[in-house]
C-alpha cells in the first residue's frame, strides 16, 4: 500500500502529526494519503501517562478543543508537594521553594488514552486512515539508503517461526516520507538512531519507569482538582518521585517515577512503588478506596541534552521516540504534540513539490524545532536531570529552584550527565537487599494481580518478543555479577530464574506478562535483551491511562 505519508505509533505526537498535516492539506485543497499504524489493539489500549496536561500545543492545533468535546474536564486546583523523610514523616514544601516547572495554574488532569482516542476521532474526520492492530515490526529502505516505509508484523505464526493456519503475511506500508512516534525506547526508533548514528553529538538518553493505578476513593476524601506530587523516601536508594492526582469520578491517580540509573541491582522499583502508598501522605486518599486499574512503563528523561538529530534521509522522529519530555515538569504530551505540529509543516512544505518522489533529509525540521517554544522550553530545563542525578534529590532540587525561580532557567552554565543508566549497577553482593513487606492486598498488591489488571494479553503461540542476544549471559554474567536484576526492574514478572529438571539455574521468560514498558531493553547491564514488536493488538489493553 502507497501512501505520501506513513506514521507509526498513535499516541499525542503521532495523532498531532497526522491531525495537523491534514488540517494544512485541506486549507491548500491538496490531497494526501496518510496512515497511522497502531500496535495496541486500539487506539489508546498501550498509553499510559500521570497525567496533567498543558493545553498549549492542543491550542495550537484544536483552539476549538472544548467546544470539539475534547476529554478535558477537570481542572487543577491546588498543588501540594513534599519531602517524604521516612514511612511515616513529610514536610509539605511551600510554593516559593519549588521550582515554577511543577506549578499547574491553569492545566488539567486527564487520561492520555481517552485525549488520543478523541485525537484518532478528529484525525480520521480529516480524511486520515487508522489501522489498530498492526505492529510496524522492520523498517523498508530505499535503494539510496532513504526510509521508504515500514512492514507490519506477521499475524499467525507459532513459537518456532512456521504459518499457523491463521497466518497472515505482515503489509508492506509504502511512504514518501514516515514519521516515528512509537513513544520511549521506540523498537524502530533504536535502529534509525543507531543506523543513521544521530545520537552520535547527544549526552546518553537516560529514562525513568514510571508506575500508575487509578483508584475509586471514599468520596469525602475526594477533592477533585488536587494534585500532589513528592521527592524523597522510598526513594531512598535512587532518584525519583511520586504523585497522587484527584481525576473526576471520585477517582484518584497514583503513582511513582524511580530514575533507571539507580546502581543497586537489588533495588525492585514495582515493590518501592507499594510501600509508597502506605505512607500516610497517600494512604490518607486510598484508604477504604478500591484498585481498578495498573499499568508501567519507561519515560525518556534525558531532556534537551540527549535530544538526537530528529531528521534523517526519508523520514523524521518525534515525540518520546525523539526524548521531548520536559522533566522539569514531569510533561512530555504537550512537548510530544509540539513535535508533531512542527513535523507537520515541514512534511506538508516538503510535499508542496509535485516532483517530489520522497527520501528526502527534511532538514528544514532542525530550523523549525529551534525556532519554537518547545527548544526554549527544553533548553531552559536542560540541567533538571543532570542536577538530581549529580547532586541527589535535595541539593538537586535546590540547584532547580534556583534556577527556575530566579534566573529563568538559564544560569549560564549547563550540566551533563554522560553516563548510561545500564552501566551504573554495582555488583550485587556490595549492596544492601532491601526488605519489602509483603503486600497486605488492601494497599499493596503482588506484580502478577497487578498486571491481571493491566488486561495484558498475548497470542501465547508466538514467537518470544523479548530476544536475547546471547542465551547464555542471564545466567553467567547476570545473574552471577548482579543477580539477575530484571527479575526486579520488570514491573510484570516476565523474568524468573528458575532451576531446570537436571538442578540447573535457567532464566524463563513469561513473555505473557508483557506490559510492553520497554525497562528491559534499557535496564539490563549487559544490553542482552532486545525487545521487538509482538503480533500486532498483543499486550496491555489500558481503558482509561
Amino acid at each position: 500500500m502507497e501512501f505520501d505519508v506513513v506514521i507509526v505509533g498513535a499516541g499525542p505526537a503521532g495523532l498531532s502529526t497526522a491531525c495537523h498535516l491534514m488540517q494544512l492539506a485541506k486549507q491548500a485543497e491538496q490531497e494526501l494519503m496518510v496512515c497511522v499504524v497502531e500496535k495496541g489493539s486500539e487506539v489508546g489500549a498501550h498509553i499510559l501517562s500521570g497525567a496533567v496536561f498543558e493545553t498549549k500545543a492542543l491550542d495550537e492545533l484544536f483552539p476549538d478543543w472544548q467546544e470539539r468535546g475534547a476529554p478535558l474536564t477537570t481542572k487543577v486546583t491546588e498543588d501540594h508537594i513534599y519531602l517524604l523523610k521516612d514511612e511515616n514523616k513529610a514536610t509539605k514544601l511551600p510554593n516559593v521553594i519549588v521550582p515554577k516547572t511543577m506549578h499547574n495554574d491553569g492545566n488539567y488532569i486527564v487520561s492520555m488514552g481517552n485525549v488520543c482516542r478523541w485525537l484518532a476521532t478528529q484525525a480520521e474526520e480529516l480524511g486520515v486512515e487508522i489501522f489498530p492492530g498492526f505492529a510496524a515490526a522492520d523498517i523498508v529502505y530505499n535503494e539510496n539508503g532513504s526510509v521508504g516505509g515500514v512492514i507490519t508484523g506477521d499475524m499467525g505464526i507459532d513459537a518456532h517461526g512456521k504459518p499457523k493456519d491463521s497466518f497472515m503475511p505482515g503489509m508492506e506500508l509504502r511512504a514518501k516520507y514516515t514519521v516515528f512516534a512509537e513513544g520511549c525506547r521506540g523498537h524502530l526508533g533504536k535502529q534509525l538512531l543507531q543506523k543513521f548514528e544521530l545520537d552520535k553529538d547527544a549526552s546518553p538518553q537516560h529514562y525513568g519507569i514510571g508506575f500508575k493505578e487509578i483508584w475509586d476513593i471514599d468520596p469525602a476524601k475526594h477533592q477533585e482538582g488536587l494534585v500532589v506530587h513528592s521527592a524523597g523516601w522510598p526513594l531512598n536508594d535512587a532518584t525519583g518521585g511520586a504523585y497522587l492526582y484527584h481525576a473526576e469520578n471520585n477517582q484518584v491517580l497514583v503513582g511513582l517515577i524511580m530514575d533507571l540509573n539507580y546502581s543497586n541491582p537489588n533495588l525492585s522499583p514495582f515493590d518501592e512503588f507499594q510501600r509508597l502508598k502506605h505512607h500516610p501522605v497517600f494512604k490518607q486518599y486510598l484508604e477504604g478506596g478500591k484498585r481498578i486499574s495498573y499499568g508501567a512503563r519507561a519515560l525518556a528523561k534525558g531532556g534537551f541534552n540527549s535530544l538526537p538529530k530528529m531528521t534523517f534521509p526519508g523520514g523524521l522522529l518525534v515525540g518520546c521516540d525523539a526524548g521531548t519530555l520536559n522533566f522539569a515538569k514531569i510533561k512530555g504530551n504537550h512537548t510530544a504534540m509540539k513535535s508533531g505540529l512542527l513535523a507537520a509543516e515541514t512534511l506538508f512544505e516538503t510535499l508542496q513539490d509535485k516532483n517530489d518522489t520522497g527520501g528526502k533529509d527534511l532538514s528544514a525540521y532542525a530550523d523549525k524545532f529551534k525556532q519554537s517554544w518547545l527548544y526554549k522550553e527544553l533548553f531552559s530545563s536542560r540541567n533538571f536531570g543532570p542536577a538530581i542525578h549529580k547532586l541527589g534529590t535535595f541539593w538537586g532540587g535546590a540547584f532547580n529552584t534556583l534556577e527556575q525561580n530566579i534566573f529563568g532557567g538559564n544560569m549560564f552554565v549547563t550540566l551533563k550527565d554522560n553516563h548510561y543508566d545500564h552501566k551504573q549497577l554495582k555488583l550485587a553482593a556490595d549492596c544492601a537487599v532491601p526488605n519489602y513487606p509483603k503486600p497486605d492486598n488492601v494497599l499493596s498488591f503482588d506484580k502478577l494481580t497487578s498486571v491481571f489488571l493491566s488486561n495484558t494479553n498475548h497470542e501465547e503461540e508466538q514467537p518470544c518478543h523479548l530476544q536475547l542476544l546471547d542465551s547464555a549471559v542471564p545466567i553467567t554474567v547476570n545473574l552471577a555479577k548482579y543477580n539477575e536484576p530484571a527479575q526486579r526492574y520488570c514491573p510484570a514478572g516476565v523474568y524468573e530464574i528458575i532451576d531446570n529438571p537436571a538442578g540447573e539455574k535457567v532464566l524463563q521468560i513469561n513473555a505473557q506478562n508483557c506490559v510492553h514498558c520497554k525497562t528491559c531493553d534499557i535496564k539490563d547491564p549487559s544490553q542482552n535483551i532486545n525487545w521487538v514488536v509482538p503480533e500486532g493488538g498483543g499486550g496491555p489493553n489500558y481503558p482509561n491511562m
